[in-house]
């Protein structure tokens, strides 16, 4: 057990590595480098506008009293796309955009939904998730520094 997050390392090396050299051997080594910045480049654009556009659906959700909870989804599918989209190379390029398509967002928002709780709020928001915690009322005073201060001296 211990050994499979290693293991997932080399491979995803070997995967990039392997298509770096396929790719750079068809077009050269040049065009291949230009090549993965611009896909990281528009990528990450693409990131950019989707992240929008989910934040404004996110507060039109919220605002009409609706669960906010796809959004948040496909927000986290945007955030690991976009940490994809940044790594160098190929393989993560293409599952970043993969995580970028919209069939792909609502097959994962569908798989994920069923684990989380969403509960309205009584002061208008959300909470999130299991325990996502208990409001308790009460009353506090404030009290003015100097007032009920107990001054202590030194007996010296």
């Amino acid at each position: 057990m211990r050994w499979i997050p290693l293991i997932a390392v080399f491979l995803y090396v070997y995967i990039e590595i392997s298509i770096f050299i396929q790719v750079a051997h068809v077009f050269g080594v040049l065009l291949t480098l230009i090549l993965v910045i611009f896909t990281s480049v528009i990528g990450m654009s693409l990131v950019r506008n989707q992240g929008f556009k989910n934040l404004i659906m996110m507060q039109q959700k919220m605002a009409a009293g609706e669960s906010p909870a796809a959004e948040m989804i496909k927000s986290v599918s945007l955030i690991i796309s976009g940490l994809l989209l940044l790594l160098p190379g190929f393989f993560t390029d293409f599952l970043g955009l993969l995580l970028l398509l919209p069939p792909v967002q609502k097959h994962l928002t569908l798989k994920l939904m069923p684990h989380l709780r969403f509960s309205r709020m009584p002061g208008g928001g959300f909470s999130a998730g299991p325990g996502a915690g208990n409001t308790f009322e009460g009353e506090y005073q404030r009290k003015e520094d100097g007032r009920d201060r107990l001054d202590h001296k030194d007996d010296l």
